[in-house]
């Protein structure tokens, strides 16, 4: 739920630096409409393509252009290939939001993870900042069991050369690339802490978990549920990783008709419905839906297991069948096993007669249900928009002047 809107005794501009990826998008969303309301003055740095979801927050939008393939989700599979990306839209980044903001210093800038831009901004104004983090966040012993492989690889000398080099020209204090990337002293993430690997090697001196963050009634009221139906299921794979028309196909033989269930199949803008064939009477097929109303009437969830659907799907106490696809979506199917809330079916094991066989053994489990009632209340305890709100104006206490009137 959002805090009372109030007039601030110190109103601030606060910059958030984003990716334009909609799974790094969204998660900021409501915390930069909570600091809006609040009587905050917010600009948001991204790729103009993203103006569509930014703008409704009442934020106002600097626009960044990036070449990052948010847009086909082609992305490559080498890790070292797909870093050089993020960093290549740094170097052209860093320019364009000086040129921005040098004659417009935010008194505070947020920053997503894969914005590494932000990060040197801030540090060449002196300026405060705040990761804000859509994905688990790194732990006590991450760097030896994680990071070293990845340095391992074929490229990665260069990388980190090329790195080391842009950190030197780019105004930043922080001149070590491996500090330099890692969190910084103060990390929001927007994730239910029980996604978190390792959570107890954690430094929450430096990390705060607040949860996902979104107005949950103002998302319940953008879908109906059904007046006649006994159960709903929801299919999706997210934004990046619908070019499955085999596996929607194999999803409508597993649930098209299946008796009490009612089908809300979302396939993406790259699959055409009518490509599926005959859509059984209990199915409604769409390229988007709003997946956090529907969550919160859902009796279960098919799901690729990203982060961001994972954390809804706990928010809203649903049990999941992880059919993971790519990147940390493995690791997060694993986490939602060892938390009696899912069954993992790999896409090539994710046949019509397993798929059905998931649901019905997940919903006809007490214990599973027993766990999402649980892992719920936790995750709504930890506060999330208010409290990562509340967050940032600490952050700004006896930096920013008194200012009552508009700036």
């Amino acid at each position: 739920m959002h805090a009372t809107p109030r007039t601030p005794r110190r109103r601030a501009h606060i910059a958030m630096i984003g990716a334009p990826m909609v799974s790094h998008v969204r998660p900021s969303l409501d915390i930069v409409r909570e600091l809006v309301a609040r009587g905050h003055r917010v600009t948001y740095a991204n790729d103009p393509a993203t103006a569509e979801l930014i703008t409704p927050t009442g934020a106002e939008l600097v626009p960044v252009p990036s070449e990052l393939p948010f847009a086909d989700g082609d992305w490559p599979e080498d890790p070292i290939a797909a870093m050089r990306l993020f960093l290549d839209d740094a170097v052209r980044a860093l320019p364009r939001l000086r040129a921005a903001y040098d004659r417009d210093p935010a008194d505070l800038y947020l920053y997503d993870i894969a914005a590494y831009a932000a990060r040197a901004l801030a540090e060449a104004q002196g300026r405060p900042l705040a990761q804000l983090s859509p994905t688990f966040v790194g732990w006590a012993g991450y760097e030896d069991e994680v990071a070293a492989h990845v340095w391992k690889l074929p490229g990665a000398d260069a990388y980190r050369a090329r790195f080391t080099e842009w950190l030197a020209g780019s105004g930043a204090s922080t001149l070590d690339m491996d500090v330099f990337a890692a969190r910084p002293a103060h990390t929001l993430a927007l994730i239910p802490r029980a996604m978190q690997p390792h959570a107890d090697q954690v430094d929450t001196d430096t990390v705060t978990f607040v949860g996902p963050c979104f107005n949950l009634r103002e998302e319940e009221a953008s879908w109906v549920r059904p007046a006649d139906v006994t159960n709903v299921l929801l299919v999706s794979l997210g934004s990046a990783y619908t070019r499955q028309l085999g596996f929607y196909r194999r999803c409508l033989a597993a649930f098209g008709g299946l008796p009490g269930w009612h089908v809300v199949l979302q396939v993406g803008k790259h699959t055409d419905p009518r490509d599926l064939g005959p859509i059984p009477s209990n199915v409604e097929v769409h390229s988007w839906v709003p997946q956090r109303a529907v969550l919160a009437r859902a009796d279960a969830f098919v799901t690729h297991a990203g982060m961001g659907g994972c954390g809804e799907a706990l928010l809203a106490g649903v049990p999941m069948i992880a059919v993971p696809q790519g990147a940390e979506q493995f690791t997060n199917a694993d986490r939602l096993v060892e938390l009696g809330v899912a069954r993992r079916l790999d896409t090539a094991d994710a046949t019509a007669e397993a798929l059905r066989a998931a649901l019905l053994a997940l919903t006809g489990d007490p214990e599973v249900a027993r766990n999402s009632a649980r892992l719920r209340a936790d995750a709504l305890a930890e506060g999330g928009t208010a409290r990562a709100a509340d967050f940032v104006e600490g952050l700004m206490e006896g930096l920013v002047e008194e200012a009552p009137g508009p700036r």
